[in-house]
């Protein structure tokens, strides 16, 4: 499984921190995407979102901040809970406060991670960067592709089969059904043919 990259995490910490290290941020962040109901919502979901936002990174106008969104916007994750983005908002918050980083940065990230919730419009300007980031995966390749939809199925084991199946299948509907499903030129030029064809393909698989 992919890890968490100390560097990484070192160098985006020295750029907004006052005090401390970050260690003990990182670990926690760590330990917290390593629990053993997370299948996709895991170190490597993560690492593949940086990775993304490494390819889009010009297109941020608060490149902290968003990436500081993407390490935290699913540290709290529970299948059987309702707020797991205002509680990784929450998280992201308490860290920064430790950091000292400013309050508007604090603002910044705390907004960007609740993005993720309804993976709707904000007023932060990075809103829409940010969710073509974590909603990448649908126009990944289609191998990458259904492992992801394995993944999901295996996080929501508990969910009957066929309710289930309705219910995903109700969900890649609404992503289908909207003119278009990435909001920046970036994503939509590279995902958005690819992500139609996973979802169609995926539908046809939950209703067979």
């Amino acid at each position: 499984m992919t890890e968490l990259s100390p560097n990484r995490w070192a160098t985006v910490w020295q750029s907004i921190a006052r005090r401390g290290d970050g260690s003990d941020w990182l670990n926690r962040l760590a330990t917290l995407y390593a629990e053993s109901h997370r299948h996709y919502h895991t170190a490597r979901h993560i690492a593949e979102c940086l990775n993304e936002f490494d390819a889009a990174r010009q297109l941020a106008r608060q490149p902290v901040a968003l990436e500081l969104a993407l390490w935290f916007h699913d540290a709290i994750y529970d299948t059987h809970a309702s707020d797991n983005e205002e509680q990784s908002a929450v998280l992201s918050q308490r860290c920064l406060e430790e950091a000292g980083a400013e309050a508007g940065l604090q603002t910044a990230v705390r907004d960007l991670v609740l993005v993720t919730k309804a993976h709707q419009d904000s007023p932060h300007p990075d809103a829409p960067l940010l969710v073509d980031i974590d909603l990448s995966i649908l126009g990944a390749p289609t191998e990458r592709f259904f492992e992801y939809e394995d993944q999901i199925r295996e996080e929501y084991s508990w969910v009957p089969e066929d309710v289930f199946r309705t219910k995903r299948a109700e969900i890649l509907e609404r992503f289908l059904a909207r003119a278009v499903i990435f909001r920046t030129s970036w994503f939509f030029d590279t995902r958005e043919k690819q992500a139609r064809a996973n979802l169609r393909e995926s539908l046809k698989r939950l209703r067979g």
